[in-house]
């Protein structure tokens, strides 16, 4: 089978969905598939400079095919004619697209060519149709649906949701396209180089001292207006903890260099490390060296964050907005919790104090982790949802 996987960016900088297509073309090549991924060269969307990538040429990765085509005109708003030229010259000789991200110039005019070259397109909302996330920019969104978006949902295949609760909450704009539900892979931590009492060296924590990890983009949506507030209550109460907040945002740097200001203000300074966004060992380090991982959105349609702390055996401290909670709550994998700082403060607060819960919720997230989020196994049902897909679809003349 044929695959193209087509996504605005693979730059890890722009965490979950970069890394997710790069996890899944890597595991569908191990079931047999052949995938190509059509990109840009985009590597945020500030004051990064594009990736440094050969263009418009076929380049090796992990098993994968990628075409790599430069972002332009647009920057913030990702864009290709070159991508879009070679997917309407070659669409005919792949099996099936998987498109990720909606709201996105290059992925709507991306499905717009896979339909117009008879195609058939899956699409993954990346949580966009969640209706927290529809309210940002409500009014232009609504412009765009109406030109672009709802004919793309119309068209595909399937809509590929993430978890349960993303496909039940999700606006589909009057369309009826069936809803696909594969959550995401994580892999096993690669082999870390530091050990965890390097560390706590490099960033002068004490031994017995719990740490907390959140390592994920430092976005409005993510709740640090209700972690922080959480954590300088615990902190003037004398609960003992590190935090070590990991993570960036190179679409919004006002935003982040809000929440370091807010902490280097504040009673957390002298218990905080900021380490800015984080890969390869220094990323599997801190993992291995938590005690515990945060992460109190006010929604994720999945949390490719909170999963990979799971399978490091870490438990997790989420809210109820985190998509994958009732999956949690189920295992006992960590603390679930409303996204209130009240119902945050106390679940954080048995977290850092209670050793004993934390190892035996660890090892129920590893153990969940493994069986669950696995690449392999969603490889397999993901070759076996395209050909589900493909054998509904009208026979295609090639």
């Amino acid at each position: 089978m044929r695959v193209l996987q087509i996504v605005p960016s693979i730059s890890l900088v722009y965490g979950g969905p970069s890394q997710m297509v790069r996890g899944l073309s890597a595991a569908l090549t191990g079931v047999g598939a052949e995938v190509t991924v059509l990109t840009t060269d985009s590597n945020g969307d500030v004051d990064e400079p594009p990736l440094a990538v050969p263009l418009q040429v076929p380049v090796q990765e992990d098993g994968y095919t990628v075409w790599y085509f430069r972002c332009s005109p647009f920057r913030r708003y990702k864009f290709s004619l070159g991508l879009l030229r070679w997917l309407a010259q070659h669409a005919q000789t792949y099996d099936i697209a998987h498109i990720h991200a909606l709201f996105s110039p290059l992925s709507s005019a991306a499905a717009t060519v896979a339909r117009q070259q008879g195609l058939p397109y899956l699409l993954r909302p990346l949580g966009t149709l969640d209706p927290a996330d529809l309210r940002k920019k409500r009014h232009l969104k609504r412009i765009y649906v109406a030109m672009l978006e709802k004919a793309n949902l119309a068209g595909a295949a399937a809509l590929h949701f993430t978890s349960e609760q993303e496909a039940k909450v999700s606006e589909r704009f009057g369309t009826t396209t069936p809803g696909l539900i594969l959550p995401l892979g994580v892999a096993a931590p690669a082999a870390v180089g530091l050990s965890q009492a390097e560390i706590r060296d490099r960033y002068q924590i004490p031994a017995a001292t719990p740490i907390l990890l959140y390592m994920s983009r430092i976005d409005p949506k993510k709740g640090l207006d209700l972690l922080l507030p959480a954590l300088e209550t615990l902190a003037q109460s004398g609960v003992a903890f590190h935090f070590i907040l990991s993570g960036a945002n190179p679409q919004d740097r006002h935003y982040e260099q809000q929440i370091q200001q807010r902490i280097q203000t504040s009673a957390l300074k002298s218990q905080t490390t900021l380490t800015g966004f984080v890969t390869g060992e220094l990323k599997s380090a801190l993992l291995a060296a938590a005690d515990c991982f945060v992460l109190p959105s006010y929604y994720e349609n999945f949390g490719i964050a909170v999963a990979e702390a799971m399978i490091a055996g870490k438990p997790v401290v989420i809210s109820d907005q985190v998509h994958i909670w009732h999956a949690i709550a189920e295992s006992q994998s960590g603390w679930v919790v409303p996204c209130q700082q009240t119902a945050l403060t106390a679940a954080l607060q048995q977290a850092l104090e209670d050793d004993q819960q934390r190892q035996q919720r660890g090892q129920n997230a590893y153990q969940y982790a493994q069986t669950h989020y696995s690449w392999p196994a969603i490889a397999q049902q993901t070759i076996a949802a395209y050909r589900q897909l493909l054998a509904s679809q009208p026979q295609r003349l090639k």
